[in-house]
């Protein structure tokens, strides 16, 4: 079992509070560090709405503007995560943040939830493993059974861990249907893990740890009173160690039992939590948590207008974002429609930012 601390951008733009962060992961129980290479640009339209902070709204895309770092910052987070004895990831969220990653030869290149249909991203890393068969994580928030396939269709199966994960912030532990996956890893036929957003540093980590999951990751913070996008839902250190601590006691109880860990983990949490270890363990058929069903299509990519533009225009490659549709803009159609739609005339005026549909273009 392998343990990822997601620091993601909890370090604010800090150098020296992301080498804390490092610290306090592999101090309590990490094998791996992750970071999230961000450009606004690269995720967000800059009309996709506002986010509440305590000092007020402010535009989500200006929170993600003020999350970008140098590439130096990375490298200088690899090599001391390095030093530590831990591996090093991260999550690109378009084509200039993969290349600028790769520069640095990560461990392993993170596909965050929201990137699992993005398309063009995917078909990049897929060439990039041609040449260089770097391991990639995958998680699968947010997600179909279809979209894992398409994902994996793209980029293959060899040398791919797959983390099932609701994207929603806190995620309900009892929806985490965490039977889904040694599902998922049959059916695919790659390792799976768990991406956990849910509070509890115990409940999530140690049952998938029974159900035979081979990483777990997990969001860690200095403190849940900062004002990281993740800190309100991130575990301090203490928490980290403690659920680190956890999951090597279910493995000890492989070493132990064998086949019989699985029965023996779960009678023991069950004495002390009762009848939620069943729901949280839940039916293994893989579906939306009704958490994240709404967001379905919002959260993760679609095509959208980059100008407002006009009837009977040519739709150009630099006129359409794959994006996260986010707060109040409309959802656009899905990324494998990109090369359908370059080249296309318009059938109507569209406006900036409004999400790109089939109606709205004529055949090229």
């Amino acid at each position: 079992m392998e343990i990822i601390a997601e620091i993601g951008t909890s370090h604010g733009g800090s150098l020296e509070k992301a080498k804390k962060l490092i610290d306090c992961a592999v101090d309590n129980g990490a094998d791996w560090v992750k970071f999230q290479w961000v450009y606004a640009d690269e995720i967000l339209h800059p009309d996709t709405g506002f986010v509440k902070l305590p000092t007020g709204n402010i535009r989500l895309y200006d929170r993600f503007k003020a999350l970008e770092v140098e590439p130096d910052f990375f490298a200088e987070c690899e090599r001391y995560t390095h030093e530590k004895g831990a591996k090093f990831t991260c999550s690109p969220f378009g084509i200039r943040s993969l290349e600028e990653l790769m520069e640095i030869k990560p461990d392993a290149v993170k596909i965050a939830s929201p990137e699992l249909n993005h398309i063009p991203l995917l078909k990049k890393l897929a060439e990039i493993r041609k040449r260089n068969n770097i391991h990639v994580i995958i998680s699968s928030g947010v997600s179909k059974l279809c979209d894992i396939e398409r994902a994996l269709e793209i980029l293959g199966r060899e040398n791919i861990t797959l983390l099932h994960c609701i994207t929603f912030y806190p995620a309900p532990e009892e929806e985490y249907n965490l039977n889904v996956i040694p599902n998922l890893s049959k059916i695919f036929g790659v390792p799976c893990g768990v991406s956990d957003h849910s509070l509890d540093p115990i409940l999530v980590p140690s049952i998938a740890c029974a159900l035979g999951a081979t990483m777990i990751e997990k969001h860690i913070t200095l403190s849940k009173e900062t004002d990281g996008l993740d800190d309100p839902v991130a575990l301090d250190g203490e928490q980290f160690g403690f659920m680190s601590h956890s999951v090597h006691q279910c493995e000890a109880a492989f070493r132990q039992y064998g086949e019989n860990a699985k029965d023996y983990i779960i009678k023991q949490l069950k004495e002390e939590y009762g009848e939620r270890i069943d729901r949280i363990c839940g039916s293994g058929v893989k579906k939306l948590s009704e958490s994240e069903s709404a967001n379905y299509g919002r959260t993760n990519r679609s095509l959208h207008f980059m100008r407002s533009m006009k009837k009977g225009e040519k739709i150009k490659e630099n006129d359409i974002g794959v994006l996260r549709t986010e707060k109040v803009l409309s959802v656009g159609l899905h990324p494998d429609f990109l090369e359908t739609v370059i080249g296309a005339t318009l059938k109507r005026d569209v406006e900036n930012g409004e999400g790109v549909l089939l109606e709205m273009i004529l055949g090229k």
